[in-house]
């Protein structure tokens, strides 16, 4: 990667970075604004998840989450008491849990992203019609590449830096 590559993706990552803590104003605003009950946003984040995996195992949930077991467990326990996640056994396994969202979850999160697209669509209203296209085809490839990730995390693999030159003969003589 040049230089100059490595600066414009460096402002890119700026930016997407500035507008996802925008964004996460915007969610949590919305998630304040409606009704009753008010998920915390740790627990809205794990409906997310199940959502989109029904019969997500409990493990890779706490891999997404990049969180302990423990943790984990406890917010889903929050979330069965508020109806919203069924635990079921795993068909294939008896020491683990799939998770799925019951209909009274998937009608709350349906409200909470309906509250938060219709915030989006008043913004983009705002932009010229052709930057509303750049920006669809623009976050089109950038969800590609976030979501064409092996890593269930969504995270790149670390890049190891190249070895300096002669690198590989001072260790073989040490």
């Amino acid at each position: 990667m040049t230089e100059h590559a490595r600066t414009a993706s460096a402002q890119a990552a700026r930016q997407v970075g500035d507008i996802a803590e925008l964004l996460d104003v915007l969610w949590e605003q919305a998630r304040s604004d409606s009704p009753a009950p008010n998920v915390p946003a740790s627990q809205l984040r794990v409906m997310y998840l199940v959502d989109r995996e029904d019969g997500l195992r409990m493990r890779a949930l706490v891999e997404l989450l990049g969180a302990a077991p423990p943790s984990a467990s406890r917010l889903v326990d929050r979330l069965q008491a508020l109806g919203f996640v069924r635990r079921d056994p795993c068909p294939d396994s008896g020491r683990e849990v799939l998770l799925s969202l019951t209909a009274e979850g998937r009608r709350y999160l349906a409200r909470i992203r309906e509250e938060r697209d219709d915030l989006l669509m008043r913004t983009l209203a705002t932009m010229p019609a052709r930057q509303r296209t750049t920006l669809t085809r623009s976050l089109a490839a950038f969800q590609e590449a976030l979501t064409g990730r092996p890593d269930p995390r969504l995270l790149p693999p670390e890049t190891p830096p190249a070895p300096a030159p002669g690198a590989q003969d001072v260790a073989r003589s040490a």
